[in-house]
C-alpha cells in the first residue's frame, strides 16, 4: 500500500505540473484580461487610452524600446525626462499607471492583441467562416463557469480542512513518546515509514497552505461579476484532484500509525481492544497517566480540591485551527470578493425570482390583472362570484350591505380614495393607511377584480354609515 500511494502522489505532482506548463501559458487574450481590462480597452477610450495602435505610437515616435519601460514603471519614466511620448500620454489621466510586473514577451503578446483581437463569434452559423480559415473565437459560458468555479472552491475549503485535522493529528503520533519507543522496537524496518511521514508532511505543507490562484478578467455588461475561462476550470480540477489524493494518503499513514501502537497479537492470549483504545486516545488527547499527575498538579487549593495543567487535546487544537482557517475563507468570500450573498441580498434575489414566478404564473392563467389595467366586470356570474368574496373577506367591516361598520359606507356616492375601477382595485389590493388591510395574498387578481365591481354595483341603502370623504359623480 505504502508504494501505491506513493506512486499515485507522484503522478499526481507530475500532471498538475504538466498542467500548470498548459494552463498558465502567457497568451494576449488573457493576459489583457487580467492586467489591462480594468483600466484600458482595445478599440476606444476608458480609465485610460485605447491600446489598438499604441505601439505603433511609440514606433512612430522614434521611441519603439521605450514602451517596455513605460509598462515596467510610467513614473519612472515621465520622470526620467528622456520620453516625450510618455509625458504626452501623462496628460490623459492625473493618475499614473501603476508597475506593472511583465516581461517583454508578455507586453508583445499583449500589443500583438489588441492591434488585432480575434473575432468573437458565438453563433453556430459561422462555423463556415471558421472552415475558410477565418479565426473565429467562442466565448466560454461565464454564468455556468462561476457556479462550477464556486462548488469547487467550496469542495477544495473543506479537502483544506479536513487535511489541517489529519496533518495535525499525525503530528501528535510522530511527536509522542509512545511512539518513538515503538519506532524504535522496529529498528530499520521503520525507516521507509518514518520518510514517508516526513514526505508527506512536506507534502501538505508545500501543497495546502501555498495556494496560488489566477486572476480572471473583468465583467463585461451582461457578463457575471467574474469571467472563470474554462482553463481556469481545469487546473482548479487538478487542485482538487491533488487535495484529494492528500487527504486519502494522509488517511492512510493515519491508520498505519494506529496499527504501530496496536498491541501485537500473541499466540497464547486475545488482543486487548481497549488497551490499544486507551493508547490512541493518550495520544490524541495528551492526557497525562493518572500515576504521573503529580508532575502537573498546580499549587493552588480550594477546599480540598487540586487543579491539574492539562494541555489541550491535539485534535480540539487542530480543529480549532482548521476553524480560523475557515473563518478566514468565509470573510474573503462572502464580505471581501462577495462570491457568496448575504442574507438580505439573497432574500431580495429570492423574491425579485419569485415575483417573475406569479407574474408567468398569473400570465399564463390569465390573471395578469393589477390596479394599471383592472376593467368594470358586469356579467351576472363575476358579479355573483365578487358577492361571495365580500360576503367571506368583506362583512366584518362593511357589513353585509355595505352600508359600513368599522369601515365607510359602500353604497352612496363619497369616496375617500376614489370611484374608478382601477382606484378600488388598488384599496382592495394594496389596503390604505386608515385600517384598510391588503388583500394581495388572500385573493388573486380576478377575485379582486369581481369584488371591486360588485362594490360599484352596490345600490345606496338608507340609514347606512354617515358618508365620508369627497362626492363623486360617475
Amino acid at each position: 500500500m505504502k508504494i501505491k500511494f506513493t506512486q499515485l502522489t507522484f503522478v499526481a505532482l507530475f500532471i498538475s505540473f504538466f498542467a500548470q506548463g498548459k494552463l498558465y501559458a502567457a497568451d494576449g487574450a488573457q493576459l489583457f484580461k487580467s492586467r489591462c481590462n480594468m483600466c484600458h480597452m482595445v478599440d476606444k477610450n476608458s480609465t485610460g487610452p485605447k491600446l489598438q495602435g499604441a505601439k505603433q505610437k511609440w514606433i512612430d515616435a522614434g521611441e519603439g524600446d521605450l514602451i517596455y519601460d513605460w509598462v515596467a514603471n510610467s513614473s519612472n519614466l515621465i520622470s526620467s525626462g528622456k520620453s516625450a511620448r510618455a509625458k504626452e500620454i501623462s496628460a490623459f489621466s492625473p493618475t499614473a499607471m501603476p508597475p506593472q510586473t511583465v516581461s517583454k514577451e508578455e507586453i508583445d503578446a499583449i500589443l500583438t492583441y489588441v492591434d488585432a483581437p480575434p473575432a468573437v463569434s458565438t453563433n453556430p452559423s459561422d462555423s463556415t467562416a471558421a472552415t475558410a480559415g477565418t479565426s473565429v473565437e467562442v466565448k466560454p459560458d461565464y454564468t455556468g463557469n462561476l457556479s462550477i468555479f464556486q462548488w469547487m472552491i467550496f469542495l477544495m475549503v473543506i479537502l483544506i480542512l479536513i487535511i489541517i485535522v489529519l496533518a495535525g493529528s499525525i503530528m501528535t503520533f510522530v511527536k509522542s513518546d509512545y511512539f518513538k519507543t515503538k519506532v524504535a522496537e522496529m529498528g530499520n524496518k521503520s525507516n521507509l515509514l518514518i520518510l514517508i511521514i516526513t514526505l508527506g508532511s512536506m507534502f501538505v505543507s508545500n501543497q495546502s497552505y501555498a495556494l496560488d490562484f489566477m486572476q480572471a478578467g473583468e465583467a463585461e455588461k451582461g457578463m457575471p461579476w467574474l469571467l472563470v475561462e474554462n482553463t481556469d476550470l481545469y487546473a482548479l480540477l487538478a487542485v482538487n484532484i491533488i487535495l484529494l489524493i492528500v487527504v486519502l494518503y494522509l488517511r492512510h499513514l493515519f491508520h498505519q500509525m494506529v496499527a504501530m501502537v496496536r498491541v501485537k497479537k500473541e499466540v497464547e492470549t486475545a488482543p486487548d481492544v481497549g488497551v490499544t483504545l486507551k493508547k490512541v486516545n493518550a495520544i490524541l488527547t495528551d492526557a497525562v497517566p493518572i500515576e504521573e499527575e503529580h508532575k502537573i498538579l498546580m499549587e493552588h487549593e480550594y477546599d480540598g480540591i487540586r487543579e491539574l495543567d492539562n494541555n489541550l487535546p491535539p485534535w480540539w487544537v487542530w480543529g480549532f485551527f482548521a476553524t480560523i482557517v475557515f473563518a478566514f475563507l468565509y470573510i474573503i468570500n462572502y464580505h471581501v470578493l462577495g462570491v457568496s450573498d448575504l442574507q438580505e441580498k439573497a432574500y431580495q434575489k429570492e423574491m425579485v425570482k419569485a415575483g417573475k414566478e406569479i407574474a408567468a404564473y398569473r400570465a399564463k392563467m390569465a390573471m395578469d390583472v393589477d390596479e394599471t389595467n383592472a376593467t368594470l366586470m358586469t356579467d351576472a356570474s363575476d358579479l355573483a362570484a365578487g358577492k361571495t368574496t365580500f360576503g367571506v373577506n368583506c362583512v366584518t367591516c362593511h357589513k353585509a350591505d355595505g352600508s359600513g361598520d368599522v369601515g365607510p359606507n359602500l353604497t352612496d356616492k363619497n369616496w375617500i380614495y376614489g370611484y374608478d375601477i382601477k382606484e378600488v382595485f388598488a384599496t382592495i389590493k394594496l389596503g390604505r393607511p386608515n385600517g384598510m388591510p391588503t388583500h394581495d395574498a388572500l385573493l388573486n387578481p380576478i377575485q379582486i377584480q369581481q369584488v371591486a365591481s360588485y362594490v360599484l354595483s352596490l345600490k345606496e341603502v338608507p340609514n347606512g354609515k354617515p358618508a365620508q370623504g369627497d362626492i363623486i359623480e360617475k
